[in-house]
């Protein structure tokens, strides 16, 4: 019995040499396109809220100080030794509290922002409330010596809508990286050869006879 996989194998090879040469182009994109917005449907939503601390210079402190203090306790503010009071306010480990926070000074004024993110609303406002408050408190030890008190600037709210990539986002950003991959196909695809000019025919010498020749 004859194998019918080699024909079928060279009937679609005949078809996809048929396709335009900027078909994966198109296709990428369409392929990116699910990918992404796959990604954004099965994706858990993650909430972000954000609390401020200020650093206020204290009488015999000079106020161009308190700017120098606030970038130094925004660098430690995620330290282990800072978030020891706030693992039981969060309740949470302290590797959990530092993998959900960060930390944002400012160059041009002594503030410092506190931002946690969680899958849930409640929970992302109550972690950076947690973490300002101990490193409020903590900073607070050392007042007398650096003249810097660290004071609540701003608590965090509840989020209401989350921060993480909405689906129709990802869709956007996957179509295109997938028509950016599609050109990068294009680019490095080899060319299909010339197809060959037919070759004319060139008659044969007609024989001469004997009795011809002069």
């Amino acid at each position: 019995m004859r194998n019918p996989f080699p024909a079928r194998l060279d009937g679609a090879r005949a078809r996809l040499t048929r396709l335009p040469r900027w078909w994966p182009l198109p296709a990428c994109a369409l392929l990116g396109a699910t990918a992404g917005g796959a990604y954004g449907v099965l994706q858990t939503p993650q909430y972000s809220a954000t609390s401020y601390v200020i650093a206020v210079p204290q009488d015999r402190s000079d106020p161009a100080a308190a700017l120098g203090y606030a970038q130094a306790y925004g660098r430690v503010a995620t330290q282990l030794a800072v978030l020891g009071d706030a693992q039981v306010a969060a309740g949470m480990s302290a590797t959990r509290l530092k993998d959900s926070v960060r930390v944002a000074t400012s160059p041009d004024a002594p503030m410092i922002a506190i931002t946690a993110s969680s899958s849930h609303p409640g929970e992302a406002a109550l972690t950076a409330n947690a973490v300002a408050r101990s490193l409020t408190v903590s900073a607070n030890h050392a007042k007398k010596s650096t003249q810097i008190k660290l004071l609540p600037f701003s608590r965090a709210l509840r989020p209401t809508a989350p921060s993480s990539v909405s689906t129709p986002v990802s869709a956007l950003v996957g179509t295109s990286a997938g028509g950016l991959l599609g050109g990068l196909a294009l680019l490095v695809r080899p060319r299909r050869p010339a197809a060959r000019a037919g070759t004319a025919a060139v008659p044969a010498p007609t024989p001469v006879l004997a009795g011809d020749a002069v």
